[in-house]
């Protein structure tokens, strides 16, 4: 029966992910009908807490975009890369990871894979190099933001063992810039120089053309945008505050139990609050707010967590017991088992945060250390390796030269090396980590 019960959350997982979008999501519904009519499996309660601080986060997310704030920062990005060109194999990653680590979001890097492209074609450096380490770099910072819905699931799944944020993210910033800058370091003379490349010199025949951006004069900015990062900015700081020093969240008595502000409360409250003074404030188009790319991906990866993190949930603990009985020991004797767990599930699901929600509380359940978990966190980063996402898509679509691309044999594309190089660097750092000051 498990092993029935299992090909039926693969086939949910896999048939999900082909379908793409809340797709993922939809189909776990079908799984947990099939194990629940079907097998008698009580299902376990769904990951509410984690789904509305990701709603709460993703709506203030969605409102400094609405009002131009993802614009000012597109353009402070673009100064800082036109004035290092020849360094763009590592500013590019440094950019796209601090917009994601800011944003809480990788899909804010589409807006500067163009200007990428276009600094690394001028400045005669193979595109692929900056543009295959800037889109991993996005997705590495999902596991360092204090505000993705990823770190937010992992936070709320790792609270009962008295784990702060700042412990998160004391070994996963560190962690993730790190095995970036190597794998960055690792890359830089990729493939051949762009003037030897023969697909490019192809192009230049045909017509093609240096890349000239003139983006600054485009992106609109006001004062109102402005205000809204700063906004979000004293938001993000403020939840990293509260998660750090629980000391600072409020205490309420009840009877005669005394409780404290959870941070899945904390996480809401003020993130909501964030999104209502960039409405009040700015006077932002709400509708705006609903249509941007931003809030849409949000949504998906809460619809994805709904479904598919609840059918992996159920899953796991209807099987516990022989799960343990089985692999207990081997996971906890060599932990990086766990991480591969991770990874791979990561590829299948393409959410972080669904990939962490389903996974994490089987970690902890086999009894592998809530510090270990921190260091395997960065491996569920496993986006890159199937190239179908869609960051990784766009990069390749933006550079014009034809360095970036997807080989003939699929997985020799270009973002396979960093990728690899980034993920095994982060997770190794941040084992060094814990080992270090845990």
């Amino acid at each position: 029966m498990f092993w029935i019960q299992l090909i039926i959350v693969l086939a949910c997982i896999l048939v999900g992910a082909r379908i793409g979008g809340v797709g993922l999501g939809v189909m776990g519904g079908i799984g947990l009908a099939i194990l629940t009519f079907g097998f008698q499996m009580q299902p376990t309660a769904p990951p509410i807490d984690v789904m509305l601080m990701i709603l709460a986060v993703i709506t203030a997310a969605g409102a400094l975009q609405a009002s131009g704030g993802l614009n000012y920062l597109i353009m402070l990005a673009e100064k800082m890369l036109r004035k290092n060109p020849d360094h763009i194999t590592f500013m590019a990653p440094i950019t796209t990871y601090l917009f994601t680590f800011f944003a809480g979001t990788g899909h804010v890097a589409y807006s500067l894979l163009p200007v990428i492209s276009g600094v690394a074609q001028e400045s005669k450096v193979r595109p692929e190099r900056p543009l295959s380490i800037a889109v991993i770099a996005s997705q590495q910072a999902i596991t360092a933001s204090p505000i993705s819905a990823a770190t937010v699931a992992l936070l709320a799944i790792l609270s009962p063992f008295d784990i702060t944020l700042l412990q998160i993210l004391g070994v996963t910033i560190p962690a993730t810039f790190l095995g970036i800058m190597i794998s960055a370091f690792l890359i830089r003379k990729k493939g051949l120089e762009l003037e030897d490349d023969p697909e490019y010199q192809r192009r230049l025949k045909d017509g093609l053309e240096p890349m000239k951006q003139e983006r600054a004069k485009s992106l609109e900015v006001t004062k109102q945008s402005k205000i809204s990062v700063y906004l979000f900015l004293f938001g993000a700081v403020f939840v990293v505050l509260l998660g750090s020093f629980p000391e600072l969240r409020p205490t309420f008595v009840v009877g005669e139990e005394v409780t404290q502000l959870s941070m899945a409360y904390a996480i809401q409250i003020i993130m909501l609050t964030v999104s209502a003074l960039i409405i009040l404030i700015c006077k932002c188009n709400v509708e705006k707010i609903v249509t941007g790319n931003v809030f849409r991906s949000g949504v998906v990866a809460v619809v994805a967590i709904f479904g598919i993190a609840w059918l992996g949930d159920t899953f796991f603990q209807a099987n516990l017991g022989l799960i343990q009985d089985n692999i207990s020991s081997l996971v906890t004797t060599l932990p990086w088992l766990f991480a591969l767990a991770l990874f791979v599930l990561s590829i299948l699901v393409n959410s972080q945060a669904a990939t962490v929600r389903a996974l994490m509380p089987l970690g902890l359940s086999l009894g592998i250390s809530p510090f270990f978990l921190i260091a395997m966190f960065p491996a569920v980063n496993g986006y890159f390796f199937i190239p179908n996402y869609g960051p990784l898509l766009a990069a390749i679509n933006m550079d014009r030269t034809g360095t970036t691309k997807i080989g003939k044999y699929v997985f020799n594309h270009s973002f396979m090396a960093p990728g690899l190089i980034a993920s095994v660097c982060s997770v190794v750092i941040g084992f060094i980590l814990v080992f270090l000051f845990f």
